[in-house]
């Protein structure tokens, strides 16, 4: 992938062999996902032990051979994100091979009622779409702040989109949601701080060569009657830089994030989008 000045956005920084993330242990949950697995990729290549979790244990094992094969570290375990005892067990295995647990990114995907309207859905729907993956980030959040307060230092991280600040009409509780996940990043951040640990949210917009928005696009175009790239590049349009932000720029920003070079910023919404949201 390749930036306007003819870059590489995956390697760039690499010319003076740099690794961001050396000697760092990073707990991925949903890695298998598109933006899961682009940041596992990503966190390995900058040195971090990757522990890949997810529900389904092949998907990850794929994922951690291409890392292993790249001589990164990888570890796979199969974790439901939605249950507090799953999570509080994996991270103490997580410590006790690691020693420590620097960085926790909850990436899982959930059923948002993507395409329809609040006053369609029942109050039970509602809830499961805007706050059952909210749920899942108080569980893993709240579960990797208790050790990191005992370290005194980690990284917690988060994902919402513009929708979170910039509402549209029918997708469901996907704006409600991004709205309370942001919310929780911040709260949490105050009350984990003292202790030197940070709590950041990484805000991005609709990545194209994410699987699931090819997805959404194929969908879009067949009703109405164009093409997939029409529709990426009309969803372009909105932005700043008039492009997309892709896969490998969205975990490069996590990179950054989780990174000691990025030891000032908490409590805030890192905003990678292209400028489809203006702050």
């Amino acid at each position: 992938m390749s930036t306007a000045s003819g870059m590489s956005v995956t390697t760039s920084h690499q010319i003076q062999g740099l690794k961001l993330l050396d000697g760092k242990a990073a707990v991925i949950y949903g890695a298998a996902g598109g933006v899961g697995t682009a940041v596992a990729k990503a966190f390995a290549r900058e040195g971090a032990t990757v522990f890949l979790t997810g529900r389904t244990e092949n998907s990850l094992k794929r994922i951690a051979d291409d890392i292993s094969s790249t001589g990164g570290v990888a570890d796979v375990s199969k974790v439901d994100a939605l249950s507090s005892e799953a999570v509080e067990s994996h991270l103490n295995r997580v410590v006790a091979k690691a020693g420590k647990l620097d960085i926790s990114f909850n990436l899982i995907g959930t059923s948002v009622a993507m395409g329809s309207k609040l006053t369609d859905l029942s109050d039970q729907r509602f809830a499961e779409a805007a706050f059952q993956k909210v749920r899942s980030y108080f569980i893993t959040m709240t579960a990797a702040a208790r050790i990191m307060e005992k370290q005194g230092n980690g990284v917690i991280l988060g994902l919402t989109a513009p929708n979170a600040r910039l509402p549209r009409s029918n997708v469901g509780g996907f704006a409600v949601g991004g709205a309370a996940i942001e919310a929780l990043c911040r709260q949490l951040a105050f009350e984990v701080g003292p202790k030197g640990v940070r709590v950041v949210c990484l805000r991005t917009g609709g990545t194209p060569d994410n699987p699931v928005l090819q997805a959404v696009f194929t969908h879009l175009a067949k009703l109405r009657g164009t093409t997939f790239q029409a529709i990426a590049d009309s969803e372009a349009q909105n932005t700043a830089l008039k492009r997309a932000p892709l896969l490998p720029d969205v975990a490069n920003a996590a990179v950054l994030i989780a990174s000691d070079y990025a030891s000032g910023i908490t409590a805030t919404t890192v905003n990678a989008s292209c400028g489809e949201l203006v702050d």
